[in-house]
């Protein structure tokens, strides 16, 4: 099975919003459609702040990733955050995450990026292996935090 990704533009957005109701109803974040229809569509239009992949076919995606940006003076400029990442649940454990997640993280380095993170869940632990086996590693020193505005 490929993962072969595709850069998403809007003509996928009905696509891609099924996959991330999918996403959401497993992880437990409420979000109605319109707002995540208006979280999705600046990504899609082509905002310098992230981009979405679709992953495998573009008719019929197997799943998909979703990056955004920032500048880190740590990690030396432009860094990146993988915000998420979903493989549709039937076809998991065939290697496609594992396959983005070594392949996409090469092509964004010749792109500039010198970072790519991502957080995860502390009792996920399936998760926690295939991040560890793609190169992610723990920060030891440091955890995520977050404030809503």
């Amino acid at each position: 099975m490929s993962a072969a990704l595709k850069l998403a533009r809007p003509d996928d957005l009905d696509r891609l919003m099924s996959l991330v109701a999918a996403f959401h109803a497993e992880e437990g974040i409420e979000q109605d459609a319109d707002q995540r229809r208006d979280a999705l569509l600046p990504l899609l239009e082509g905002i310098p702040h992230g981009c979405i992949y679709l992953i495998g076919p573009g008719r019929a995606p197997l799943g998909y990733i979703i990056l955004t940006f920032g500048w880190s003076v740590e990690f030396g400029g432009m860094d990146g955050f993988v915000d998420e990442i979903y493989i549709r649940p039937a076809i998991r454990g065939r290697g496609i995450a594992t396959e983005v997640l070594h392949n996409l993280p090469k092509a964004l380095s010749h792109a500039g990026l010198t970072a790519l993170h991502l957080e995860v869940d502390r009792a996920n632990e399936t998760a926690q292996k295939l991040y560890l086996r793609t190169g992610f590693k723990p920060r030891d020193k440091y955890m995520l935090m977050s404030k809503v505005l």
